[in-house]
């Protein structure tokens, strides 16, 4: 973490803006290469998720949190409305500003929206990897309900669903 950065420090916006999505696919892909070590499928993978979410992005419905500290995106969770559902996807942060409580802070605030759309259903993806994000996810009362073993990003792991009932 950077010396003296705190949750005051950091600005959250809920607009989307143009480049916001190609900055957000270029963290996760050299983020989760240095970190997971996944390949360029993952970057495809990413790629065609936020390109399916930019094509079909309602801000009436749909909700992003960027995160910004000295005008630079250090973070960030997108709300994806799926019919009567909602996907929650692109959590994440540059390595130093974990551990201060922003993944958190995010959590409060899409369970806030997700509540007051709405919905009656929940879901994520992710790895057996991020093992901090699921302890969070399951202290937010999501529940895990599929295993799958996966190549799909470079590497054998195992991808797993959670879900939560509103």
């Amino acid at each position: 973490m950077k010396a003296g950065i705190t949750l005051a420090n950091i600005s959250i916006r809920t607009e989307l803006q143009p480049g916001d999505l190609g900055f957000l696919a270029y963290m996760h892909a050299k983020l989760y290469a240095k970190e997971m070590g996944y390949g360029i499928n993952f970057e495809g993978y990413v790629l065609d998720g936020l390109g399916e979410f930019a094509h079909q992005y309602d801000p009436a419905k749909d909700c992003v949190w960027i995160c910004e500290h000295e005008d630079k995106i250090i973070g960030s969770l997108v709300a994806f409305r799926r019919n009567n559902d909602i996907q929650f996807r692109y959590f994440i942060f540059l390595p130093e500003y974990r551990g201060i409580g922003l993944g958190k802070h995010l959590m409060y605030e899409f369970m806030k929206y997700a509540k007051a759309s709405g919905c009656k259903h929940i879901y994520l993806w992710t790895t057996t990897e991020q093992e901090t994000a699921i302890s969070l996810y399951t202290k937010f009362g999501f529940k895990q309900t599929e295993e799958k073993f996966s190549t799909a990003f470079d590497k054998p792991l195992t991808e797993l669903r959670f879900d939560l009932a509103l």
